[in-house]
């Protein structure tokens, strides 16, 4: 590009001294032939853009579309304005286009017949159902714990820990557990431990549609029921699953388990389960103490002390 420059400014050089002198002195000054300054005195516009060279493409070649052939694109566009260029291509192959798919990408660019993508529709998200009081619907998971966080064999197993989760929808509130297995049990033990842990009555659980929680599919099919949701029906709490492979719909819990990855699993080392347990625990004791912005800059035990002191909503 900077040569480019340079030939253009050189040739304007040749046609300002050829105005100046004559064409005879500026091809003695010069050498450039006087076609040349002839030529570069005609093109000249007072600009030196207009003295560059240009395109030696040729306008016509011996292989370009045929009348024929630039008519069924034409047509073939039409019908078919958001095509892209391998199916739009497939289509002309079907009715006895014989060119590449470069080729006909040329032509499609040349006679500005590229596809127009349409616009995605709009996005409208659902309205959120805010909870009105604490107990009103908590969040329900299970987080595996990184295995890099286990300081090996340091008490003699390679058994894998769990971390359950509830968290409270209307207060942030959180509560967790460690377990060593995942299964319908533990959950029965951790609803348990959550159900004599929360101060408020629990109207609702949402969990996503994992074993440790329900039942195979087919068995939900013919009423059968896990322990954990026998548990649950026992204790006269509303079970909600959420849609399957759609753990956005558990957001809230799936959040907390991303700032345990963050500030808790990626610092901390457990050297037995004891050790793991009493970690976690201190580990939420700050979390529910931490200020929201959700919560107007509250905490969620402030939040629950507010409510249980002066029922006070905020």
């Amino acid at each position: 590009m900077k040569t480019i420059s340079q030939i253009a400014r050189f040739r304007q050089s040749v046609v300002q001294y050829s105005f100046n002198f004559g064409v005879p002195a500026a091809v003695r000054r010069f050498n450039v032939s006087r076609a040349s300054v002839y030529r570069w005195r005609s093109r000249f516009n007072g600009q030196t853009s207009s003295l560059q060279d240009k395109s030696r493409r040729p306008h016509q070649h011996p292989n370009q579309h045929s009348p024929e052939e630039l008519l069924l694109i034409y047509n073939m566009r039409r019908r078919n304005p958001d095509a892209g260029l391998v199916v739009f291509w497939v289509k002309l192959k079907l009715r006895g286009y014989s060119r590449s798919i470069p080729a006909l990408w040329r032509v499609l660019k040349n006679q500005k017949l590229l596809p127009v993508k349409p616009t995605n529709p709009k996005y409208i998200p659902k309205p959120y159902e805010q909870m009105l009081y604490p107990g009103q619907r908590f969040q329900m998971d299970v987080k595996v714990v990184p295995a890099a966080c286990i300081v090996p064999n340091a008490d003699g197993s390679k058994e894998r820990y769990f971390q359950y989760t509830a968290m409270d929808e209307y207060s942030r509130f959180r509560f967790v557990a460690a377990f060593k297995e995942q299964s319908t049990f533990s959950s029965v033990q951790f609803l348990d431990m959550l159900v004599k842990a929360f101060p408020f009555k629990i109207e609702c659980i949402q969990t996503d549609n994992g074993m440790e929680f329900i039942k195979e599919f087919r068995g939900r099919k013919h009423g059968k029921m896990s322990l954990f949701e026998a548990r649950l029906k026992q204790l006269g709490i509303r079970h909600k699953l959420i849609r399957p492979y759609t753990p956005r719909h558990n957001g809230k819990v799936e959040r907390s388990h991303r700032k345990d990855n963050e500030y808790f699993y990626a610092t901390h080392k457990f050297y037995s389960f004891d050790d793991f347990a009493k970690q976690l625990a201190i580990h939420n004791r700050k979390y529910n103490a931490f200020p929201m912005r959700p919560l107007n800059w509250h905490s969620p035990k402030d939040y629950i002390t507010d409510y249980l002191h002066d029922g006070l909503l905020h």
